[in-house]
């Protein structure tokens, strides 16, 4: 009995410790909890409604120094990978740069007392599909383009002396349908002839056909002539209004909503390549709930692809071989966002 009990000790001995120790690891975990739970309360404050969160302890949390550029208006934050601008005052607060794209925020920077806010809404539906994409499972491809030429038959789009819109964004869209083919890809086009396409039927050949993105073309028009670039727009997320509504409009989920992430990453692709192939202005990344966009069933954008009542995008867009280039820039646009979601 003697060498029974003698022989038992280390295991009381061990077995006291070990509770020791689980106690020690729920205390300090329920203190890392409270604090984690007290910081994060500290550094959200309502506007308008909606939840925002300190700037700088996201970007801490991410790793980034931040600089400023113009002191309490223009931020940047930057760290290996990643550099982050943000306008707080003095112009649109939603004008954010990332890794020196344009990309309006869906809803503005709050800058109070020394210290900006970015919404929870921005962080979960513009920045982190960009910077974190989230990846296709296994065995899904990006692989059929439904390539969309706005407007057509009945429906000219802007006129600008004799040339209409409805020309040239079939032009581009045939161009493009070169392009991609030669790149390894299905393609499928809501129309291949000057024949007017209704709205909704142009989303339901894409779901009808198995398209894996949709991309929908067009160019602006303006009053003012000088006015010119690029602009790439997906759906508006839920809570937010479009870009161009001036802050009034519908702020309702849509069906496009369902591809946020992986639409605002797309757009992203495709706004950089443009730029950087058409050396273009950058008007940015924006949201809309254009037909085309908010009904959509894939990944879906729609490109800007410059202004028709400005000489030099003009130029551009009636040239066979700036078309071409147009087009190159938005395939390249594609294989990015290819790559980034591993499809």
């Amino acid at each position: 009995m003697a060498f029974l009990l003698k022989s038992m000790r280390p295991h009381f001995r061990f077995a006291r410790m070990l509770s020791a120790l689980r106690l020690l690891a729920l205390a300090v975990a329920l203190a890392v909890g409270m604090g984690a739970g007290h910081a994060a309360q500290n550094r959200q404050v309502q506007v308008s409604g909606r939840v925002y969160v300190r700037l700088g302890d996201w970007a801490r949390a991410n790793q980034f120094t931040p600089k400023w550029l113009v002191k309490d208006k223009t931020l940047q934050y930057s760290n290996r990978n990643t550099t982050l601008v943000f306008t707080l005052t003095g112009g649109d607060r939603r004008d954010a740069r990332i890794n020196g794209v344009r990309v309006l925020l869906a809803l503005p920077i709050h800058y109070e007392k020394g210290i900006a806010y970015i919404s929870q809404l921005d962080l979960e539906r513009t920045i982190a599909p960009i910077l974190s994409p989230r990846r296709n499972a296994p065995g899904i491809k990006v692989k059929t383009i439904c390539l969309d030429a706005g407007h057509g038959g009945k429906d000219p789009g802007f006129r600008v002396g004799a040339h209409e819109e409805q020309k040239y964004t079939l032009l581009l869209a045939l161009e493009l349908r070169d392009q991609l083919t030669q790149a390894g890809f299905n393609v499928v086009m809501t129309r291949t002839s000057d024949t007017y396409v209704a709205l909704e039927n142009r989303v339901e050949q894409a779901r009808r056909r198995g398209a894996d993105l949709f991309v929908s073309l067009h160019f602006n028009a303006f009053s003012d002539s000088r006015v010119q670039g690029i602009e790439t727009y997906c759906c508006t997320p839920s809570g937010a209004t479009s870009s161009n509504a001036g802050g009034q409009g519908s702020t309702a989920w849509v069906p496009g909503n369902r591809h946020n992430d992986k639409s605002v990453l797309l757009a992203y692709h495709v706004q950089k390549s443009l730029v950087k192939h058409l050396s273009a202005q950058d008007r940015g990344v924006k949201r809309a709930r254009y037909q085309v966009l908010r009904d959509a069933t894939v990944p879906a954008v729609l490109v800007e692809g410059g202004f028709m009542s400005n000489a030099a995008d003009r130029k551009r867009i009636l040239d066979p071989a700036g078309r071409k280039t147009m087009a190159r820039g938005i395939v390249e646009g594609i294989k990015a966002y290819q790559r980034a979601v591993g499809g």
